[in-house]
């Protein structure tokens, strides 16, 4: 007889281990800026890690109380000013960031063995910027910025639907759609950028770029 309630044979996360590449990441190697660096990892994980969406990050916030939230959300921008990315800000991490602009991003390029973490303080971008980006983006996707009150709770994915189909039928493909106020950008200037690299035997490369007062960048090697 068998049980219909057991659970079935779940793998051991402790038994799963991945040998990392034996080529490292040296100093010597490193870009003057971690701006610079970000670009040379960021082409190469566009062209040859075959990653899903290698904009992709994880935005970690906190509350006023330190209570943390995490989320991924995909890069739009980056330059020596800092890394840019979109949101309601109605939503929960725009919130956290009003109250608390202490910001930290994961950009985790598994395939590669490569992360890179960028912590640093968010700011809105201007509208002028917000509303540049936002023409850029496909009429459906405009539409959504409007049908989604994003964060807030619904009573079902009818009525996001609705919504949606309401905004269609007022702003039909073709016609120009207004930038909502409640939408915009946040730029995360960074105070420290790490880049890590898996290595053989758990004994990974983490160098470490930290903001100096003179507008400089000091590099650190941290242990594993």
């Amino acid at each position: 007889m068998t049980d219909e309630h057991a659970v079935p044979a779940q793998p051991d996360p402790a038994a799963m281990r991945k040998h990392y590449r034996a080529e490292g990441l040296a100093e010597a190697e490193l870009a003057a800026t971690p701006v610079e660096q970000f670009a040379r990892w960021f082409q190469q994980a566009a062209t040859e890690g075959r990653l899903f969406e290698p904009n992709a990050m994880v935005v970690s916030t906190a509350d006023a109380e330190g209570r943390p939230s995490s989320r991924t959300v995909l890069l739009k921008h980056f330059d020596e000013a800092g890394f840019v990315f979109y949101t309601n800000y109605d939503s929960r991490k725009a919130g956290d960031l009003a109250e608390n602009p202490h910001v930290s991003l994961l950009f985790p390029w598994y395939t590669m063995a490569r992360q890179v973490i960028v912590t640093g303080r968010a700011r809105r971008t201007g509208r002028d910027e917000t509303a540049a980006y936002f023409r850029t983006r496909p009429h459906g996707s405009q539409l959504g910025a409007w049908a989604s009150a994003q964060s807030s709770v619904i009573a079902s994915r009818t009525e996001l639907d609705a919504s949606y189909a309401d905004l269609a039928a007022r702003y039909p493909e073709g016609e120009q759609v207004p930038v909502p106020p409640h939408w915009g950008g946040f730029r995360v200037v960074p105070r420290t950028v790490e880049f890590w690299q898996g290595r053989e035997n758990r004994l990974h490369d983490r160098l470490r770029y930290t903001a100096v007062a003179d507008g400089g960048w000091r590099v650190e090697r941290l242990s594993p």
